[in-house]
């Protein structure tokens, strides 16, 4: 019988639904990286043109293999910096090598073998493979191809593809082979490739649940087409979020030699745009060359992560993973605090090492000083503005086509008050609000289901410069001798 009075009492109950919503906070420092990767030397191979989602330096690998040689393997690069240096995550990658096509014959030649081993370079497509016994040996046997699996195994390790001879095989005593073999062939990737993986990151919302805030293509950003595309992205992923672009100016041959250089090249590739974080020159750490946009992303993923994936704080001032300043060619870059300025009055990032080791050193976007719009030219600024807009989109989103009433609207407009204000409480903010304007929601257009929220916030500016004024006060003298 209590059983029963029970069940009553549940099925007599509403549960009346909070007036408030729990905001869906976006994510920050999440890099969308494009680029040329061995794909060919992975466990899982991804396909070529589709981002794939990293959240370790284990699935980075085994998805797009890994190479020392980051000219040709860009995507390296990144899984280095970000995994190994940074500690950062997650990471999406998207390879544009397509060792399908871009690939070449390898003529036909005999190859000592040692220990039962022919050791070939990464770039051999172990799928291409064709052995035979070497030209020296009897014709008969020199129309034989051995068959892996049966006479060998193709494996990749370190940066070779290992050719291991089976013992129960036909060859496996052989002092040299005949070789056959095509090579990928990554220098063949085009600027529309590239541009067409940057395109690519409308699918991760999709994919993934959630758009990256940060857009590189180290090794290729320095090319005004593929900068441009990626400033264009950056400005609209998916048609609602706003993302950072972030680019490398050319220091290579044709490049900036010196900070002095660093203006004519920025304004020769047109990178004025408040999307764009661009840096100069290149960094160095032990024999390893990173382009600066990799490392950037790095600190930035790791600063926010610091202040619970808000991104109100500059990544300037604090420490690259880096011994040096370079060119592509690795020539020392010599930095003073003056130049350094210098470039940051321009709109570029740098590094500096004031003795402390070497750091990012610059709070500006590309737009800077052209732009005086202190929301477009502060980097942690115009972060914050993505991303106060992008949870505020991600928490609302469920509420679209809900019948338009002024309860909806108010739940609207509370939710935003309180989480705004949370954040003005944390020193996210220095203050926020969100207010329903007459003036911005005429009849007309809520009669159409359309109401305009007006947010206003305000971020904390960083602190550029302090003046210490020194003077000499005479009282002290009277009051220490005098008395």
């Amino acid at each position: 019988m209590l059983w029963q009075r029970f069940m009553v009492f549940q099925q007599g109950s509403r549960r009346q639904a909070t007036s408030v919503l729990t905001p869906a906070v976006a994510e920050s420092g999440i890099p969308f990286v494009v680029g040329t990767a061995p794909v060919h030397t992975a466990e899982r191979p991804a396909a070529v043109g589709v981002p794939v989602l990293c959240t370790s330096w284990d699935e980075a690998v085994a998805q797009l293999g890994y190479s020392e040689n980051w000219k040709d393997y860009t995507l390296c690069e990144v899984m280095y910096s970000h995994f190994k240096l940074f500690g950062c995550q997650p990471l999406i990658l998207c390879n544009v090598l397509d060792t399908a096509k871009m690939q070449q014959d390898v003529e036909a030649a005999d190859l000592p073998v040692s220990k039962h081993q022919i050791s070939l370079p990464l770039e051999a497509l172990s799928g291409s493979l064709q052995i035979k016994a070497s030209s020296d040996a009897a014709s008969e046997a020199s129309a034989t191809e051995y068959v892996a699996g049966k006479d060998y195994e193709a494996y990749y390790s370190g940066e070779n593809l290992i050719v291991e001879l089976l013992e129960e095989g036909a060859c496996f005593e052989a002092e040299s082979l005949n070789v056959v073999y095509a090579k990928a062939v990554p220098v063949e990737v085009t600027t529309a490739q590239v541009a067409a993986g940057v395109e690519s990151v409308e699918y991760c919302l999709s994919s993934f649940g959630f758009a990256p805030d940060l857009l590189l293509a180290p090794g290729f950003s320095q090319d005004s087409v593929v900068a441009a595309v990626m400033a264009a992205k950056a400005a609209s992923i998916g048609g609602l979020f706003g993302a950072k672009a972030l680019i490398d100016i050319d220091c290579g041959v044709e490049g900036a030699k010196t900070y002095a250089d660093v203006l004519a090249a920025k304004n020769k590739a047109n990178l004025v745009d408040e999307r764009q974080i661009v840096c100069w020159p290149m960094l160095r750490l032990g024999d390893y060359l990173f382009h600066q946009s990799t490392q950037l992303a790095g600190l930035i993923a790791q600063v926010d992560t610091g202040n619970g994936g808000c991104p109100y704080e500059s990544s300037s001032n604090k420490n690259y993973q880096c011994d040096g300043l370079v060119l592509a060619d690795g020539a020392e870059v010599r930095m003073t605090l003056a130049q350094a300025n210098i470039l940051n009055g321009q709109g570029v990032v740098t590094g500096l090492n004031r003795g402390s080791g070497w750091q990012c050193w610059g709070d500006w976007t590309a737009c800077y000083p052209a732009n005086r719009d202190v929301k477009d030219y502060f980097i942690p600024l115009s972060r914050m503005f993505d991303w106060v807009g992008k949870t505020l989109i991600n928490t609302f989103w469920h509420k679209l086509d809900k019948p338009m009433t002024r309860r909806l609207v108010d739940t609207i407009l509370d939710s935003c008050n309180i989480w705004l204000a949370g954040l003005v409480g944390s020193g996210y903010l220095l203050g926020a609000r969100a207010e329903m304007l007459e003036a911005e929601n005429p009849l007309t257009s809520l009669m159409a289901g359309r109401i305009t929220l007006h947010i206003y916030l305000t971020p904390p500016s960083p602190m550029v410069s302090a003046e210490f004024l020194l003077e000499y006060d005479a009282s002290y003298v009277s009051a220490a001798l005098q008395g």
